[in-house]
């Protein structure tokens, strides 16, 4: 009994000498401590500050900016939509006025779209790098831009790579096997057509009833035929 007695005491001990060390650390460094945990204090005031009275205004006035530039992509009307009409900006504005919003972010891939159609393929990838997105068809659509861009350059095996990434970033019905597609066919103008006869097979085994999966069958045996060969 007096054994245990003395463990106790001795811990007691030990958390008394531990007490009183941080007691003493705390009394010898109160003025930074106290600095450190307002910094920390101030900056997520700051942060929470910025979002809610800098940044949630500038979105809103982004978006009903972009409506315009939106409207004459819809259109097919490249360059207002890129540079604007005079009255209302176009992408590119979007990008310089309102940086940090989700609007410019959108206004990336909307530019990207814009300059693969007009041919200037550098630029296109530059705006598409720059853009994120989980959205599950949009994403995936970016990844494919990037790749019909790079295919353009004659860069097939970047390509190759993006539709890949973009055709396994969000499994749906509607991008997926078209990137598989795209990314098959660019394997097989790298002459890999074991690569492309599994993408063929995946679109068989998985999206038999879309518009890709109702012609795969010829495109499988081609690329048997050419591992035959």
């Amino acid at each position: 009994m007096a054994k245990k007695t003395g463990k106790t005491e001795d811990r007691m001990v030990a958390v008394e000498e531990a007490f009183s060390k941080t007691e003493q650390f705390i009394e010898k460094n109160q003025k930074i401590i106290l600095i450190v945990v307002g910094v920390l204090v101030l900056a997520v005031l700051g942060y929470f500050g910025f979002k809610r009275l800098y940044l949630a205004p500038r979105e809103k006035e982004a978006q009903s900016q972009m409506f315009m530039a939106e409207e004459y992509f819809e259109m097919d009307s490249i360059s207002k939509a890129l540079n604007g009409d005079g009255n209302y900006p176009g992408f590119l504005d979007i990008i310089d006025e309102y940086g940090m919003t989700k609007s410019a972010n959108l206004a990336h891939y909307y530019a990207g779209i814009c300059y693969l159609k007009k041919g200037e393929f550098e630029k296109a990838i530059d705006h598409l790098e720059k853009f994120s997105s989980s959205d599950k068809v949009v994403g995936p659509m970016a990844k494919g831009a990037m790749g019909d861009a790079y295919m353009e350059l004659n860069q097939v095996d970047k390509a190759a790579s993006l539709y890949m990434k973009g055709a396994n970033e969000r499994d749906n019905e509607f991008t997926t096997p078209m990137l598989l597609m795209k990314a098959a066919q660019a394997y097989e103008v790298l002459g890999q057509y074991d690569k492309a006869l599994e993408n063929y097979q995946r679109i068989h085994d998985k999206y038999i009833r879309t518009t890709e999966g109702r012609e795969i069958d010829k495109y499988i045996a081609r690329a048997k035929g050419m591992i035959r060969k």
